[in-house]
């Protein structure tokens, strides 16, 4: 089911507005209230994030220039469309420079007021993707293609379009650089919620002081240089899904403030006392293991509860390994500049195959990328990728050379899953070779 937008018609005239709504429903994707005066509109403006306002500026009681300055000072993100009789140049300036976003002059046609109205939630999505561009700005996107044809990772991205459906609370559990705010992209984009904001919030790089602003917003005067009101990130991801990264570095002054946002859909800016509510679906992500969090009393217990809904797990690098050549032609794709991009060697790609990635995808992405550089050739080799952790070299010093050849058949092995005939050709030794080797290190082939 498409998400609705919220519009408030804001009209004295009873007949005329009554028949605008049922037109509006009638046309579909609409939830639309109605106020009869400037004061009543406030008041549902207090507790409503509206997308569109239509607005008339004649109206006993508060008129409509009162309420469109309200709207400026309490729901920016609003778009107001002017409905009046005394439509003119005149008034469509003073209406722009008062935050309006057009001016329709009475009598008007459905098709008109529909036809403006899509144009003002076009203009609110642009108002939004600078406001998410402004957040992200430090943050590399990258591709949305999740790469692997594992069995490990086809039954990661099968649950995740599975659970994509409902609007239940998901937790994605992984290491880091395993890529989990792909997964939970994939998750949105597979979701009604898809013509909706996809807003993620970094909740480790946000410093405990911000946090709470940067995720509910502020009002004006609410701290030193709030001269505005400010909307938070989960009125910008209203309709569609808010992605809280690391929420386990969530500070525990925060902590009760999400859960009480999660519980209900309700939340007060900073500074303000009225409540607002959202249509927000919440995924999280963590690398930590947040029942020792709890244990430990870092983390409230209630509030991963209500996190945990859905749980979905996101391999490590090293358990699905049979991904790897995948990823590397992936990313010298990706990372070469010209045309032909760079090729691996076959010596190259084993070192890969036997590495256990601590950094994860990330971390291949990284070694990539830094062989394609300081190789000289267009085929790089094993000797071109530094690892940071000099994990291979170091094994190599440390060991002896029956130690060495012992670990890497158990790990061709496990890449093969014990498929002794693939592990043999791999290894470049007959099937009786590789019998041997297994007998002669005791080695377990499950």
């Amino acid at each position: 089911m498409t998400q609705r937008y919220k519009i408030l018609i804001v009209d004295d005239e009873v007949a005329l507005t009554t028949l605008l709504k049922e037109e509006l429903q009638e046309a579909g994707g609409y939830e639309v209230d109605l106020a009869f005066d400037g004061a009543e509109a406030i008041n549902l403006i207090h507790k409503v994030l509206y997308d569109v306002v239509l607005l008339d500026m004649k109206m006993p009681r508060v008129d409509g220039r009162e309420v469109l300055k309200f709207i400026q000072d309490n729901s920016p993100s609003a778009q107001v469309i002017i409905l009046s009789q005394y439509a003119d140049l005149k008034m469509a300036v003073e209406s722009t420079k008062l935050g309006a976003y057009e001016v329709l002059g009475k009598p008007y046609d459905i098709d008109q007021v529909e036809q403006t109205i899509q144009r003002a939630i076009e203009r609110k999505k642009l108002s939004i993707d600078n406001k998410l561009l402004q957040t992200e700005l430090s943050r590399k996107t990258g591709t949305l293609e999740i790469i692997g044809e594992s069995e490990t990772i086809k039954q990661v991205v099968e649950n995740a379009k599975r659970v994509a459906q409902s609007d239940s609370i998901v937790l994605i559990y992984g290491p880091s650089g395993t890529g989990k705010e792909l997964i939970a992209n994939l998750i949105h984009r597979s979701s009604p919620r898809i013509d909706r904001p996809f807003v993620p919030v970094n909740c480790s790089s946000i410093p405990d002081t911000l946090l709470e602003s940067e995720l509910f917003g502020h009002e004006k005067g609410a701290f030193t240089n709030a001269y505005t009101a400010k909307p938070g990130l989960v009125e910008v991801a209203n309709g569609g899904t808010l992605f809280l990264d690391e929420v386990g570095d969530i500070s525990p002054i925060i902590q009760p403030k999400l859960l009480r946002f999660l519980e209900t859909g309700d939340f007060r800016r900073v500074g303000g006392t009225n409540e607002l509510r959202v249509d927000v679906r919440v995924i999280s992500a963590t690398n930590k293991n947040l029942k020792e969090e709890a244990k430990a009393s870092r983390f409230r217990e209630d509030l991963l509860y209500r996190l945990n809904v859905i749980t979905i797990r996101v391999p490590s690098l090293k358990d699905h390994r049979e991904d790897i050549p995948l990823l590397v032609e992936y990313f010298l794709k990706k990372k070469s500049k010209s045309k032909e991009p760079k090729q691996l060697s076959e010596d190259a790609l084993k070192m890969l195959m036997m590495y256990d990635y601590p950094g994860n995808v990330r971390e291949l992405e990284h070694l990539i990328e830094g062989a394609i550089i300081l190789s000289p050739n267009q085929v790089i080799e094993a000797k071109d990728i530094h690892f940071a952790d000099r994990q291979v070299e170091s094994m190599q010093v440390s060991l002896s050379i029956n130690e060495i050849e012992h670990q890497h058949i158990e790990k061709v092995l496990r890449i093969f899953n014990g498929n002794r005939k693939k592990t043999a050709e791999a290894l470049g030794i007959s099937e009786k070779g590789l019998y041997l080797k297994i007998k002669e290190y005791g080695i377990q082939v499950e």
